[in-house]
């Protein structure tokens, strides 16, 4: 994957991930190597108990390897405190999760706001009321704006997500099932505004799916197995 006119994004070097269960020891990830560049556009695929999950989760600043170093925009994580990771991680990245992880208590423009108000960023009031409103619109939910998630369907909830996960403008996006909530329409929408984002700001995508329109809008597919990365088709633009 590496191409030597783009920046590297994430490096894994060597990536194991064991966990103790009772008296075995499960290798979720077993020595995993991988560069992402800037602008990438990346499918993870694979059988249940792959690796995807464990994967995202490292990438993604989650979880920590067992061994092997990750690093981030240039940051070797390994030596970085809780803290530093927190903060790194919300500079860094945006994350759409299958449970969503929307705040009830908000509304719906609060919690896209909300990576806007925590990330560091510096934007006035009105600038963050546009990034917010552009991508709600985006989304299809500029008339949902003022409702709180309990409100919304599943799908709706799900835009709500993945509208929060890139106004941020982060360097990488992590996202779990984006369009597994979602009907073809919305499905196809949002698949869209996320290719428009990651030509247009170079942002890098790295999904978990196993939705095969995600994976023919991938530049590149990951196929896991056992720990492993099986296999790795490119596909041509």
């Amino acid at each position: 994957m590496t191409q030597t006119n783009r920046k590297a994004i994430v490096i894994l070097e060597n990536i194991t991930r064991t966990y103790p269960m009772g008296e075995i020891t499960v290798e979720a990830l077993k020595g995993i190597s991988l560069e992402l560049t800037e602008g990438d556009f990346i499918s993870v695929a694979g059988p249940s108990g792959s690796g995807k999950t464990t994967l995202m989760n490292i990438v993604g600043l989650i979880d920590r390897p067992t061994m092997g170093n990750l690093l981030l925009g240039g940051t070797n994580t390994a030596a970085l405190s809780r803290r530093e990771l927190t903060r790194l991680r919300r500079e860094f990245i945006g994350f759409v999760f299958q449970s969503f992880n929307l705040l009830p208590v908000l509304s719906v423009f609060e919690n896209v706001e909300l990576p806007l108000l925590i990330g560091g960023k510096s934007l006035s009031r009105n600038e963050r009321k546009e990034r917010v409103e552009y991508f709600l619109e985006e989304v299809g939910l500029a008339d949902r704006r003022n409702h709180q998630p309990p409100e919304l369907s599943g799908g709706q909830q799900q835009r709500a997500a993945i509208a929060r996960a890139m106004v941020g403008k982060p360097k990488l996006v992590i996202a779990d099932e984006p369009t597994a909530n979602l009907d073809s329409e919305n499905g196809e929408r949002i698949l869209e505004l996320m290719k428009k984002v990651n030509h247009e700001e170079k942002t890098t995508f790295l999904f978990s799916t196993h939705d095969p329109d995600i994976w023919k809008m991938a530049d590149h597919i990951l196929f896991l197995r056992d720990g492993l990365v099986e296999s790795e088709q490119k596909n041509n633009k």
